[in-house]
């Protein structure tokens, strides 16, 4: 039996209500002997999901709190063992002192993500739903925390699982027309089961197409702030940021590196790289930066050209401006409003995209200019709520699963034996294994569970 585990569950940082969650065979008798519930009732006799209010008391039996305790008993709980929770006042003393209490007791801490991880152990979820737990957590827009709560509802798993039961089928005919040829199974055709292939591997074709959007939606997208020296690019990125990230000075040149900040800018989640100012110079550090620049613009999915609204275009703009690579989404943001506007609209139509007046020193017009992203990069559409594959391990699976498939199909054309055909649908199924966990070995499963936070 795994020995009983306790963590805080809410963080470390002053709070109206703080968890103390405990999962392990000795976890309600843990419990029960810090915990004297008011009712009278001992927590090894209480209801599963029901609230007691009463005392928490330290190993010495002085009180630490009066609060609720409720029990949930395995299989039916998150973990699939015995769990309880305290549901204190959110003073991290009290979380600690009811800890302490309970390591007295035997109980041990858990590590990160421990909790999530014995779910998965018990069969409670797939690994593609242990993964939207943290994905969850982490989330940072409305749309990335539908798309976690979609997977943590089994979205990709349910996806998953017609394509890993019509291989696993194709396998098992096979071994049983070879195991037991004195019966009367249907004679095995690789012909019979291209179909099936096919459309297994458009399915995960179709999954895998969703990481770029995923991707995106997760991390946000790789925005480059560009332009020439002095036009406001670092004091736009604070702007944005809502705090001062950058150095900002009236000398040309002060940005010599490369920053890179996340802000959602009109609900958009948005990489921002404030780059050094576009210009020839001979200074061998500000053309390093101004290097760096180029490669921050070259992988960017979207670009901010700044304007300095208080003069006219100068050479250096048209300079950045025809640095922008083909295709990539753009738009102008024109510096400094609060000062008199020299740069006209006949010079801006010349730019043939969209631009909007802002001030970085006040914030006039940077909720335009959020509008607008808003419309440039509109949110990726999904066929069903947690339908994106938002990580690369995920997709690095699909894309082995694809692969094999894709092979054995070629192979059944090329007339092979069935046994070269079914060696790549076996790695198909091991790959598809792997992405729900199936089949999964050891330290994978614990380098997906480093990602967590301890308490989940």
């Amino acid at each position: 039996m795994p020995d009983t585990i306790a963590a805080v569950a809410t963080g470390g940082a002053l709070s109206a209500i703080g968890i103390v969650r405990i999962s392990g065979g000795g976890a309600i008798s843990a419990a029960d002997r810090v915990f004297s519930a008011a009712s009278g009732v001992r927590l090894e006799e209480a209801e599963s999901r029901r609230m007691y209010y009463g005392r928490l008391s330290g190993a010495d039996g002085r009180l630490i709190d009066l609060c609720l305790c409720t029990v949930s008993r395995g299989p039916d709980s998150y973990t699939g063992e015995d769990t309880a929770e305290f549901h204190c006042h959110g003073s991290p003393v009290v979380l600690s002192e009811c800890l302490r209490a309970l390591f007295a007791h035997g109980v041990r801490h858990a590590e990160a993500g421990e909790f999530t991880k014995r779910a998965f152990l018990n069969g409670r979820m797939d690994l593609t739903q242990a993964e939207a737990v943290i994905d969850l957590i982490e989330s940072e827009t409305a749309s990335a925390a539908q798309n976690a709560a979609g997977q943590l509802n089994g979205a990709l798993g349910n996806r998953l699982a017609p394509v890993y039961d019509d291989l696993l089928d194709i396998i098992a005919h096979f071994h049983a027309v070879i195991d037991y040829p004195d019966e009367d199974i249907d004679e095995f055709k690789m012909q019979h089961y291209l179909s099936t292939l096919r459309s297994s591997e458009k399915e995960l074709m179709r999954m895998l197409d969703t990481h770029v959007r995923g991707r995106v939606l997760r991390e946000g997208v790789a925005t480059a702030i560009i332009g020439r020296p002095n036009t406001g690019k670092s004091s736009l990125l604070n702007a944005l940021l809502g705090y001062d990230r950058a150095i900002v000075t009236t000398v040309a040149g002060t940005t010599r590196d490369t920053i890179e900040e996340k802000a959602l800018v009109g609900g958009v989640l948005l990489r921002l790289t404030d780059t050094a100012g576009l210009r020839k110079t001979d200074d061998a550090i500000e053309k390093l930066g101004v290097d760096r620049s180029l490669a921050a613009l070259g992988g960017a999915g979207l670009v901010i050209l700044v304007l300095d609204g208080s003069e006219h275009m100068q050479s250096e703009d048209y300079d950045a401006l025809r640095l922008i690579p083909t295709g990539v989404p753009k738009i102008a943001a024109i510096n400094k409003s609060d000062l008199r506007q020299v740069l006209g609209a006949g010079e801006l139509e010349g730019l043939d995209f969209d631009f909007c007046r802002v001030s970085a020193l006040t914030g006039e017009g940077l909720d335009a200019f959020g509008k607008k992203i808003k419309e440039i990069l509109p949110e990726p559409e999904s066929t069903q709520a947690g339908g994106l594959i938002t990580n690369s391990r995920q997709a690095e699976a699909l894309s082995r699963a694809c692969e094999s498939v894709g092979t054995a199909i070629s192979a059944i054309a090329a007339s092979v034996t069935p046994d070269a055909v079914l060696t790549e649908v076996e790695a198909a199924l091991a790959a598809i294994g792997e992405l729900t966990g199936k089949t999964m070995r050891e330290d994978i499963t614990q380098r997906i569970f480093e990602r967590f936070c301890v308490g989940k």
